[in-house]
């Protein structure tokens, strides 16, 4: 005779929570950063005194270069560009401005007592 099979609950994913990066002032405006956060590597990018946190891995290049990317706008969306080979990636959402097929992860981020946090 069979075992009965084992029901498994159902699994409710993890609450990420506030990692402190860095004081807001360790980042120069209009430049990005990476932090090693939970074995990702995050892009922390800053625009004025406006943070933003997305993947650091370019997919097109496939390497880990995103926070040494030129940061600007494409008529009014905050961009980075991979310093490999100058793809656009919108820094709010991810989606790539070159090809709208790519889209690479973002984080919430926020500044915190002139502290940056990233939720990841």
């Amino acid at each position: 005779m069979n075992a009965p099979l084992a029901t498994l609950a159902p699994t409710t994913p993890a609450i990420a929570s506030w990692s402190e990066v860095c004081a807001l002032d360790d980042i120069m405006p209009s430049s990005g950063v990476c932090a090693l956060i939970d074995g990702r590597q995050i892009a922390i990018v800053r625009v004025a005194d406006q943070v933003y946190a997305l993947s650091n891995f370019d997919p097109f290049s496939r390497a880990m270069v995103l926070s040494r990317g030129i940061v600007g706008d494409a008529k009014g969306v905050p961009k980075i560009a991979s310093p490999v080979y100058k793809q656009g990636f919108d820094l709010r959402t991810g989606r790539c401005l070159d090809d709208a097929g790519v889209r690479i992860p973002t984080y919430p981020c926020r500044v915190v007592d002139g502290r940056v946090q990233v939720q990841a």
